[in-house]
């Protein structure tokens, strides 16, 4: 069984509807859709306040990093649809996996190098790129910490889930922080650069940053983000 808190905190805010879009149902005779979402969990004190996203879909919902280990919010991810992946953008977005992965019977994705903090779980790694499907890529982005990672979405134009690697400033516009953390800054500025070589505005339209969402003042997600990201480029 997974150990949970004896007590959960009754004050504890349920996941939000930051994005959502229609897909059509397959294998319908007519023309019906379903309403998919993607859900932001309260910022975690486990992650340092880090953002957990959910990406429901009809099938194969994918968690993005470590919410609250609350029975609310596995309730809420169960009541869904479940996790078959969860996704983790960066080693300080780890929090309660060891407790989560068993709860929910999901597959735990991180980038290799950080795998090692992991002990004892079954997890998938990659190099460079994953791709979970044909939706969904997974991108090596070095910088914030050796396995810094991004999880693109193509839907709504493209959606990049950028864990800690890209956040919003105080004027809620995404850009690399440098911060006494910071593994390496000059490739944490590549990883940016190749971000924009990759995508276009017409392909990178969203993105959903995994710390500072207090910057954005009730947004779920920073929208035009191909652009504001190409103005931080020049502007350095």
């Amino acid at each position: 069984m997974c150990p949970l808190p004896q007590q959960p905190s009754h004050t504890v805010k349920p996941p939000r509807a930051v994005l959502s879009y229609e897909v059509p149902i397959a294998g319908s005779r007519r023309s019906d859709f379903a309403l998919n979402s993607i859900y932001a969990f309260p910022p975690n004190r486990d992650t340092l306040g880090g953002t957990s996203y959910f990406i429901v879909r009809n099938e194969s919902n994918i968690l993005i990093d470590c919410p609250a280990l609350e029975e609310t919010n596995l309730d809420f991810l169960r009541s869904h649809g479940g996790v078959r992946w969860l996704f983790i953008t960066h080693r300080g977005a780890i929090g309660k996996t060891a407790e989560i992965q068993p709860a929910l019977g999901c597959e735990v994705v991180i980038q290799e190098q950080e795998a090692y903090l992991l002990p004892g779980l079954t997890v998938t790694t990659f190099g460079s790129e994953l791709t979970l499907d044909s939706a969904t890529q997974i991108i090596w982005t070095p910088g914030h910490s050796p396995g810094s990672s991004c999880l693109y979405y193509n839907h709504l134009g493209g959606v990049l889930f950028s864990g800690r690697h890209l956040v919003p400033n105080l004027q809620g516009e995404p850009v690399p922080l440098r911060t006494a953390k910071t593994f390496h800054w000059p490739r944490q500025i590549k990883s940016l650069q190749y971000l924009l070589e990759r995508f276009t505005p017409e392909t990178l339209q969203y993105l959903c940053p995994g710390a500072n969402t207090g910057f954005l003042r009730g947004k779920g997600a920073i929208a035009q983000a191909y652009q504001l990201l190409s103005q931080f480029e020049e502007s350095g």
